[in-house]
């Protein structure tokens, strides 16, 4: 019995499975807003699919950090071992097809007050189960083009002045889900 457990334990470990964040927000004059940067830091707290530890602290994950795993089977964004039950567990970025750029999407302002998938995530052992935006995002205005290369999203709120247009711009209730993909 100890053997098939543990057999059924390793087959569960090394399942890959794919989560969707999808985000949500209303935006008053902006449109493509979305991550910037390899370095831009998704903020997570990840269940270890094992025991359901959750710890307390915000884990990061992001294109420029690389981890091996275990065994030689590649590499992810971020390699742990859970604290409760020692289990090493993965997660990585998903990449779009050949061209090894990450499939990152921005939400238009036509997707205001909508859920879409901003990100998705390769998890082996883990399941995301909170985000938290912080700074990193960047939008456009909708009807000026005007670059905002600094949101932060931390408060859940966000709010400028778009000078070329003379309006007030912002994204305002920001939320997310996950979803299996």
């Amino acid at each position: 019995m100890a053997i098939f457990r543990a057999f059924l334990n390793a087959a569960v470990q090394s399942k890959m499975v794919k989560f969707g964040l999808q985000f949500k927000a209303t935006l008053e004059n902006v449109t493509n807003v979305r991550p910037e940067g390899e370095d831009f830091r998704w903020f997570l707290k990840l269940k270890c699919g094992n025991c359901g530890e959750i710890p307390d602290k915000w884990q990061y994950v992001n294109l420029a950090e690389s981890a091996p795993l275990k065994g030689g089977r590649g590499s992810a964004s971020m390699v742990q071992k859970c604290k409760l039950c020692s289990r090493e567990n993965s997660i990585g970025l998903l990449f779009a097809n050949v061209g090894l750029s990450p499939c990152f999407v921005s939400v238009k302002a036509e997707d205001s007050e909508k859920f879409k998938t901003m990100v998705q995530f390769e998890c082996r052992g883990l399941e995301p189960v909170d985000f938290q935006p912080q700074a990193g995002f960047a939008a456009q205005g909708t009807e000026s083009g005007t670059a905002f290369p600094e949101v932060n999203l931390l408060e859940k709120d966000w709010t400028d002045y778009d000078e070329k247009v003379k309006e007030s711009v912002g994204i305002y209730e920001v939320t997310h889900r996950f979803i299996k993909c």
